[in-house]
């Protein structure tokens, strides 16, 4: 890489186009420009969940999802490249495999919440089913590689499983739905 990230300033995105890994530019509000950067905000939102005192565990397996992330960003600046593959896709069920084995089984919807390190989780997960939005979105005009667009759906799937192990680790469980619930002051 030598210095090629050495000059932060280049001002050749000044009228509304950027470069993309191939060498040519495109528009700032191109379908390809708004995946990127969803995966981008996913990968700075997990960042933050790891900022939290999480289980090695966990924070290990985001980890992995970060450096996955910039790769999935490195394909898709890059059309025609393909950076994620099945096996990626196969760790992540394996990951909601492992991390959903002790969890008790939902009966009712969930709502994001309980303790911080959990909340961070779902808005980490509402981040990425955006992301993958923004994919499939770019997939419709664009070849994008199928491995990618599931490795955002299993992702999704993930962070969904750590929120909720991660209030289970706690002690403190799921912040349920409550189906018909009257409303008003006596339910805040």
């Amino acid at each position: 890489m030598g210095h090629r990230l050495s000059k932060i300033v280049t001002r050749t995105g000044d009228a509304g186009t950027t470069g993309l890994g191939d060498g040519s530019r495109v528009a700032k509000d191109a379908a390809r420009i708004e995946a990127i950067g969803a995966v981008d905000e996913l990968n700075s939102s997990i960042g933050v969940l790891l900022a939290e005192g999480l289980p090695a565990e966990v924070a290990a397996c985001l980890v992995d999802a970060q450096h996955d992330l910039f790769d999935l960003g490195g394909e898709l600046s890059i059309p025609g490249y393909a950076a994620v593959t099945g096996d990626h896709v196969a760790r992540l069920e394996d990951r909601v495999e492992h991390f959903n084995a002790d969890l008790a089984p939902l009966k009712e919807f969930v709502l994001p919440g309980g303790t911080r390190a959990a909340a961070l989780a779902h808005v980490a997960r509402t981040v990425c089913r955006r992301a993958e939005r923004a994919v499939v979105h770019l997939g419709r005009a664009e070849t994008v590689g199928d491995p990618a667009r599931r490795y955002l759906n299993r992702l999704s799937d993930l962070l969904f499983v750590i929120a909720r192990a991660l209030n289970a680790g706690t002690g403190r469980g799921d912040v349920l739905w409550r189906k018909g619930r009257a409303g008003g002051p006596a339910d805040a």
